[in-house]
C-alpha cells in the first residue's frame, strides 16, 4: 500500500527540516481525521475498551518489553506492565472528546505530498477514541524525531486547542501496553 501511496513520510529528512510545515500538516491531518462522522462508527476505542485490551495483553505476557520505555513507566511509579495497568485503571480520564482517531498518530504513519497531507499508514487501531489519543501519539513522535519540545507549541497553536498534559501522559503511557 505505502507503494500506491504519493509522498514521503513526515519523519523524512525534508520536512524534519522545515519544522513549521511538518507541524502545520500533522495538524492539518489531525484536523482531516477528526472531521469524519462518527456517529455509525463501527469501531469504538474508547479507554473503557482500551483497558479492557490492554487487560488481556497484560494477562497473557502480550506486552512487548523489548518497545517498553521503562522512564516513561517509571515516572509514574510502574516499573511492570501490571502495575502499569492498575495506575491507568485508577487514573482514567473523565471524560473523553470522541472523533475519527487513527489511533497511532506518529510521523511515520503519515503521508506528505507538494507540502500537503497525502495519506495515512497503520491504521490498525482507527476508530472512535479520544482527540487526545491522536494528540499524545503526535507529541511523543514529534520528540522522538526532532530531539526537543519546540514542535510541541507549534502543534498546539496550530490546532487551537492547550495541552491536557494529564491525558497526553495518560495516553502515552495506555500506548506503552500496546
Amino acid at each position: 500500500l505505502m507503494s500506491r501511496l504519493q509522498g514521503e513520510m513526515a519523519c523524512s529528512n525534508d520536512y524534519l527540516s522545515r519544522p513549521e510545515t511538518m507541524v502545520r500538516l500533522l495538524a492539518a491531518g489531525l484536523k482531516r481525521l477528526w472531521s469524519v462522522d462518527i456517529a455509525d462508527c463501527p469501531i469504538r476505542n474508547l479507554v473503557e475498551d482500551k483497558l479492557a485490551s490492554a487487560r488481556i495483553r497484560v494477562d497473557r505476557g502480550l506486552v512487548d518489553l523489548d518497545d517498553w520505555e521503562p522512564d516513561t513507566a517509571a515516572e509514574v511509579g510502574c516499573d511492570s506492565p501490571r502495575q502499569l495497568l492498575e495506575y491507568l485503571i485508577a487514573h482514567r480520564p473523565a471524560e473523553e472528546e470522541l472523533v475519527f482517531s487513527h489511533g497511532d498518530y506518529c510521523l511515520p504513519n503519515v503521508f506528505f505530498h507538494e507540502d500537503r497531507v497525502s495519506g495515512f499508514i497503520d491504521l490498525g487501531r482507527s476508530g472512535a477514541a479520544d482527540k487526545w489519543q491522536d494528540i499524545a501519539l503526535c507529541v511523543r513522535s514529534l520528540r522522538h524525531n526532532t530531539g526537543d519540545d519546540r514542535c510541541r507549541d507549534l502543534l498546539f497553536r496550530e490546532l487551537g486547542v492547550m495541552p491536557d498534559e494529564d491525558k497526553i501522559r495518560y495516553y502515552i503511557l495506555l500506548d506503552e501496553l500496546f
